[in-house]
């Protein structure tokens, strides 16, 4: 959530727009871009069993379980879509369905409780066409689309409604295990924090206040908490940075750290210490462990894998040991199957797909 760039990999990350129905997509299925396949985890991917492959080609990235865990929903960009739009498949691999509507850039999708609707960020209501990628002249940055909207779709992608409808960035949404609230990232009131709502848009609480990014948040399994990144700059020449790069509607992520709260803002507190750009975390199926996706260690700011920590972080522990990205982790609701995105088997340079394995603890 965010645009983050590995190689040739760009997962998007966002002017009022009036509530209401957006264009319906056209469903589209994809048959040559699912191969489900098993492949061997390197051996020291001690915890991933049965890995398996579930895309193939492309850029697929931010695949998240249904409730009941048979469905998976992600962004990809390949084929005649020039920018990343929203798909659907069966957990088990299937032809990936278009669901967005094919037009502007969408990012962050999750499932609602009982599966009849989806949810996602696009710029499609106020342009179809994609946004323009960022100037690297002041360094690798991220774009923080004004123009991106969280909206809500029937799980087929018709009857698309604006549930943001507010000035500024409006993404990373995902919601709560008890079905309950969405928590997203918003800069409506002037920085990037976290937010919740109701799961129609309405009530709208502010979570985090401290200058800086605070984002990709996700909640516990007992919906008590919730987890996310963040980066707050201290120094005057940071804060300068920052403050200046997102007025241009940009974010500088060489360094994010995981932080946890409760899931009404109170007692938050930082659990990487790492230094390092770290992402996409996601709670441990028993609530008491973290996982993510980090460049911890690396000489290559750009190798990323998948790490482990405590609460309180301590027992820190590395996930996988593929060549290029890992990220985007998560388990299904029973804990026994785990998601994420990859480099690792890629026909050409640069490609991310989706793979599931049977997690051993």
């Amino acid at each position: 959530m965010t645009s983050f760039r590995i190689g040739s990999l760009t997962l998007a990350l966002g002017l009022t727009l009036a509530c209401g129905r957006a264009p319906e997509p056209v469903p589209q299925t994809t048959s040559d871009h699912a191969v489900p396949r098993r492949v061997e985890a390197d051996p020291r991917e001690v915890h991933l069993g049965d890995l398996t492959m579930l895309t193939d080609g492309g850029e697929n990235a931010e695949a998240y379980f249904s409730f009941d865990g048979r469905k998976l929903i992600f962004q990809a960009r390949f084929g005649p879509w020039p920018c990343d739009q929203i798909f659907t498949m069966d957990a088990t691999g299937s032809p990936p369905q278009l669901v967005s509507t094919g037009k502007g850039r969408t990012t962050c999708s999750y499932f609602f409780p009982g599966g009849h609707h989806i949810l996602y960020s696009s710029t499609h209501l106020a342009s179809p066409d994609c946004p323009p990628t960022p100037d690297m002249s002041r360094g690798y940055v991220w774009p923080v689309y004004a123009d991106y909207e969280i909206v809500r779709a029937a799980a087929d992608g018709s009857d698309v409604v604006n549930l943001s409808d507010s000035p500024g960035y409006d993404a990373e949404a995902t919601i709560s295990p008890k079905g309950d609230r969405v928590v997203f990232t918003s800069t409506r009131d002037g920085d990037l924090d976290i937010y919740t709502m109701n799961l129609d848009g309405s009530d709208v609480r502010r979570l985090t206040d401290q200058l800086g990014y605070d984002g990709g948040p996700f909640f516990s399994p007992d919906g008590t908490k919730i987890v996310y990144r963040a980066n707050h700059p201290t120094d005057p020449t940071e804060i300068a940075d920052y403050t200046s790069l997102l007025a241009e509607g940009l974010i500088r992520p060489g360094r994010l750290e995981i932080w946890v709260m409760d899931a009404d803002g109170g007692n938050k507190r930082q659990v990487t210490s790492l230094g390092a750009a770290s992402f996409a975390p996601f709670f441990h199926p028993s609530g008491e462990k973290i996982v993510f996706s980090s460049n911890h260690g690396q000489e290559n700011p750009r190798e990323f894998d998948l790490w482990m920590v405590d609460l309180d972080g301590s027992h820190l522990e590395r996930i996988t040991w593929a060549e290029g990205f890992d990220g985007f982790p998560m388990w299904a609701p029973d804990g026994r199957q785990f998601v994420f995105c990859s480099n690792r088997n890629d026909a050409k340079p640069g490609e991310t797909n989706v793979f599931v394995a049977r997690w051993k603890d």
